[in-house]
């Protein structure tokens, strides 16, 4: 089964009915289950809700073949935890679905480690889900002993 989430702030239809159209078009050999927040999209091919609690969310997540979200820093993190196949469509500004292309960047910084799969528009993106259930994400080791060290030289800086 492949989850889609959304996120939790903003609707993302363009992302929902991409994969809505996606299932329909070849079938959707995996199953989808979508958290989608509040959307005026509702998709035919799979199951959606508009939220789930942190337990539901969590066990989407750890029950999950793949993700399939927007690439926003939490999906991103969430996915590599749990070491799952993640692809992203990033949320742009041209579609008013955030004020600027950050999440371009992080995507694609992402993708160039190979911690993910990333997809800029919704042709892409039905090629590369065809990809998902193969991928294997890059770990992406911790690095709390350097995020201390920058911090207390903010600190010592600071003070």
């Amino acid at each position: 089964m492949i989850f889609l989430t959304v996120g939790t702030q903003f609707p993302f239809d363009r992302l929902i009915k991409t994969v809505d159209e996606a299932i329909a078009g070849d079938g959707g050999s995996d199953e989808v289950f979508g958290q989608i927040g509040v959307s005026s999209y509702k998709p035919r091919n799979f199951q959606a809700v508009p939220s789930l609690d942190k337990e539901e969310f969590d066990r989407q997540l750890r029950e999950a073949s793949g993700v399939i979200g927007h690439a926003g820093m939490g999906t991103i993190s969430l996915a590599l935890e749990w070491n799952k196949p993640l692809l992203v469509l990033p949320r742009r500004r041209k579609y008013g679905e955030v004020v600027n292309d950050h999440q371009v960047s992080i995507a694609r910084k992402f993708e160039e480690l190979g911690h993910l799969l990333a997809a800029y528009d919704a042709e892409s993106l039905r090629e590369k889900m065809r990809s998902l259930s193969t991928f294997v994400p890059r770990p992406r080791p911790t690095q709390a002993d350097a995020v201390v060290e920058r911090i207390a030289a903010f600190l010592q800086e600071a003070f």
